[in-house]
Formats: C-alpha cells, structure tokens, sequence
C-alpha cells in the first residue's frame, strides 16, 4: 500500500521524484493511446496514412509554416494593439481613454469570424489593402490585442497601491516605478494568461481560410477534398497546432521563474 501511495500521490511537503513523475506520465500516455486504438479500430475505415504523408507533405509544410509566420506577426501586432490600449485606458485624456474602453469592448463581445469579414471586406476595401495575408495578420493583430489589454491592465491594477506610493516617497520616476516595482510583478501575474492567449491566438488562426488566406487549416481542408480522408488529415492538423503551441506553454513558465523573486 505504502508502494501506490508513493508512486500515484502527491506528498504534502515536497515534489514527486524523477521517477515517479515518469511512471505517471507514461502510464497516463498509455491509458490514453490505448483508449484511441481501440476507438480507431472500431472503425470500418480504410486508412490511408502513407499515401497522404507522402504525396501531401509539402503542402502540409506550407500551410504549417505560413500559419507560423501569421502567428509571429500577430503577436507581435497584439503586443502593439495591447500597449495602446492599456495606455488608453490608464491615460487621463478622455476621448482616447473611451475610445479603448469602447473598442476593447466591442471586439471581445463580437465573433472573430464577423471581424474577419468586417475588417477585410469593408475596412480593407475602404483603405485598398487587398493583400489578405497582411489583413490577417492586422485582424488577428486587434482581435489579440483586446484581450491582451485586458490581461496587462488586470495585471497592473493588481499591483497593490502602496508599492507605488512608497516608491514616489523614495523619489522613483514613473519610467523607474514601472521598470523595477510594476513590471517584474505584472509579467509573473500575466505570463500564465498571455499564454493562454497566445495559444488560443495560433488556433484562431485558422479561421483565416475563410478569406483565402492559405494557412495550414486550408491546406489540410484542400487535401481533405482531394483524398476524402478526414482522419489523417485532421490528425496530422491537430498534431501541427499542438507542435506549434506547446513550445508556449514552456517559455510563460521559463519566464514566470526568470522574474520571480526567488530567482
């Protein structure tokens, strides 16, 4: 008994061993493949893995990586549409102030695939941007970047009040106050939701290929209707996006630790 305690328990005063996390996880991954294999092979269904993977695999490739390039330009257009917002809000001039609140707002409470064809067939037409890569990476950009406002300016207000007090009677600048008290504090707070985001950003993403933007959601869709073999090819989707937000997930964590006052 004192053998299962130590292997599948929690103790109360310290983290498991190496060994024991090991045990779990591998006895966990094989209850789970376990439970696919026997769903999958249920299934009249005639798989057709090899030949997918092999004809396909550069399409696969394209879609994979244009879908990267979109994310790595819609984070950074988030972090952009974020920071304003944020100072918008914390501003103490009106119109701008109500105009992030509004817009913030708006965008949170209406679906994304709405925004996609407001923004590109609308606003888009109205200016004469036609390149609908550089429009996905802009609607992914704002529709991000509310709820990353969201996340930053929670994560500032929850700084207590008095940190920020003691540092103006120490003679810190507003630049010093936020670069040494608020900020150190704020990205430990907010790493776990931006992550959350960011990850939720990635996979959104795919909503893009209702504009024709040629990510990796409508090059397995194209595939799809070639080969009419949903199980690969959706398997091999979901086996992309997990590739492409795991690494996420470690780095919130790696920089939770860097700025955490232990470290």
């Amino acid at each position: 008994m004192s053998i299962l305690k130590t292997l599948f328990f929690r103790p109360k005063t310290e983290s498991e061993t190496t060994t024991v996390k090991w045990i779990n996880i591998v006895l966990v991954t094989m209850i789970v493949l376990g439970v696919f294999h026997f769903a999958f092979s249920r299934l009249d269904y005639p798989y057709n893995w090899e030949g997918i993977i092999e004809k396909y695999k550069y399409k696969f490739m394209i879609g994979f990586t244009m879908t990267l390039v979109i994310s790595i330009f819609s984070l950074i257009a988030s972090f952009i549409v974020g920071g304003l917002l944020v100072l918008g809000q914390r501003g103490s001039f009106l119109p701008t102030y109500y105009f992030a609140k509004g817009f913030t707002e708006v965008i949170r409470g209406t679906p994304l695939i709405v925004q996609i064809y407001l923004f590109y067939y609308v606003i888009g037409t109205a200016f004469g941007i036609e390149n609908r890569y550089i429009m996905g990476v802009l609607i992914m950009g704002v529709f991000s970047g509310a709820y990353v406002s969201e996340i930053i300016r929670a994560g500032i207000e929850s700084i207590n009040k008095t940190q920020i007090e003691t540092a103006r009677s120490l003679a810190f600048t507003k630049v010093q106050t936020y670069r040494y008290i608020i900020l150190p504090q704020v990205i430990k707070r907010v790493m776990p939701p931006l992550a959350g985001q960011f990850a939720s950003l990635i996979k959104d993403s795919s909503l893009l290929s209702i504009i024709a933007v040629n990510e990796f959601t409508k090059n397995v869709q194209e595939v799809d209707s070639l080969t009419f073999s949903p199980i690969e090819n959706y398997c091999i989707l979901a086996v992309g996006y997990l590739i492409l937000t795991y690494p996420i997930s470690h780095l919130s964590k790696y920089l939770e630790r860097r700025f955490s006052y232990g470290n």
